[in-house]
């Protein structure tokens, strides 16, 4: 429940920066707009007020007018008497045909806006019309294409985050359902086999022990899958004890090529607080993992010691090995380099290591042909 609350706050928080990213482009883009607009303003009155001198004074050096006249190269503007009719007019494209017309109804659409300003000459009146410039309006509707533009990819964020998860968490169930049969499968397997002995006639003490082991493995399966999901108990254990019980249980179900041996150095007594089913569970994968790199022939090797309040377990195999780049790669749900592998083992791995144990699982060291080292780190404490 955590993981989906978790989710919705980052999904608002994301959707509130966004919304606070739009509310300030577009408080930032009105006030340029009309600081624009008003030095359009300014400028129409300048180029009001050089036609009036012009016609009030036709005699004087008039260079200085055509320059202040002609330097609107952007903005719309008409010229009209008192009678309405148009005098003069700049930065209106007309079309070949019908110019009256449209020239008429963007003076109409000028005075309905109310941008005019009145020039008083000898002869009377005239009205100087006028509209944004083209860079005004583009400008005045960014923040709107700008909002258009975010909503457009949050929503593709959305759903393609939306996607993944939905693709992961598939790929999780899908990798659960075989990860429980591939658990299942040790014990089940060696119960069969234990079965068919039965029925042979070959009965002794060490079977009827080894079958006890086999139903006891059904039993901790059991006890891990109901632990996922849930905060486990962790109790203080002795390390050799898990290890011990781990290595032998898989010695036994694993090639005998295979050389496996437990060391302890800097130890005070190996007590450490875990879950004994999760944590077992982890050095079985591990150990799986390396049976596999090496396929079925190699030496197996488990380093304990303690450092600062911290208990280091370090696992090395002689297999393959694994590459530099894949070193954090290998704990993702559904990464595998197995040909029958669900990518799984490790990512469960992680999960209890770090969520429940409050440790650190990594790749220590590892060469391509000289096989690899993980290492666990768990608090003392």
């Amino acid at each position: 429940m955590d993981i989906y609350l978790k989710n919705r706050h980052w999904k608002l928080y994301f959707l509130l920066i966004a919304i606070i990213i739009v509310l300030c482009s577009i408080l930032y883009t009105n006030n340029l707009v009309g600081k624009l607009a008003n030095e359009e303003g300014k400028k129409i009155e300048l180029w009001a007020e050089g036609m009036r001198s012009l016609q009030l004074n036709p005699d004087q050096d008039v260079s200085l007018i055509n320059r202040i006249l002609e330097q609107n190269e952007t903005i719309p503007v008409i010229l009209v008497d008192d009678n309405g009719n148009v005098v003069d007019y700049r930065n209106i494209p007309l079309p070949k045909r019908n110019q009256d017309e449209v020239l008429k109804e963007k003076l109409q659409d000028m005075k309905d806006d109310n941008h005019s300003i009145e020039i008083e000459l000898v002869n009377g009146k005239n009205y100087i019309y006028f509209d944004d410039s083209n860079l005004l309006k583009r400008l005045a509707w960014y923040p709107f294409v700008q909002l258009g533009a975010i909503i457009t990819f949050i929503l593709i964020a959305y759903l393609a985050f939306s996607y993944s998860k939905s693709a992961e968490q598939n790929q999780v169930w899908v990798g659960m359902s075989k990860e429980t049969a591939h658990q299942l499968g040790t014990p089940i397997s060696s119960l069969m086999a234990w079965m068919e002995l039965i029925k042979s006639g070959e009965i002794d003490s060490q079977l009827a022990k080894e079958m006890a082991k086999d139903v006891d493995r059904l039993e901790v399966i059991a006890e891990r899958f109901s632990k996922i999901g849930s905060k486990p108990v962790l109790k203080f254990t002795n390390i050799f004890d898990v290890l011990d019980s781990s290595v032998g249980y898989l010695k036994k179900r694993t090639s005998d090529k295979v050389e496996y041996s437990i060391e302890l150095t800097d130890t005070d007594n190996g007590m450490v607080p875990l879950n004994k089913e999760l944590f077992s569970w982890v050095i079985e994968n591990l150990a799986k993992n390396a049976v596999d790199a090496m396929e079925g022939k190699g030496k197996l090797n488990f380093l304990v010691s303690s450092k600062a309040n911290q208990l280091i377990i370090d696992i090395s195999d002689t297999g393959k090995g694994i590459a530099r780049n894949q070193f954090k790669t290998i704990f993702k749900p559904g990464f595998t380099s197995k040909k029958r592998g669900w990518g799984l083992g490790l990512s469960l791995s992680k999960r209890i290591i770090e969520n429940y144990h409050r440790g650190k699982i990594f790749v220590a060291s590892s060469e391509l042909g000289s096989g690899a080292v993980f290492r666990i780190i768990l608090p003392l404490n």
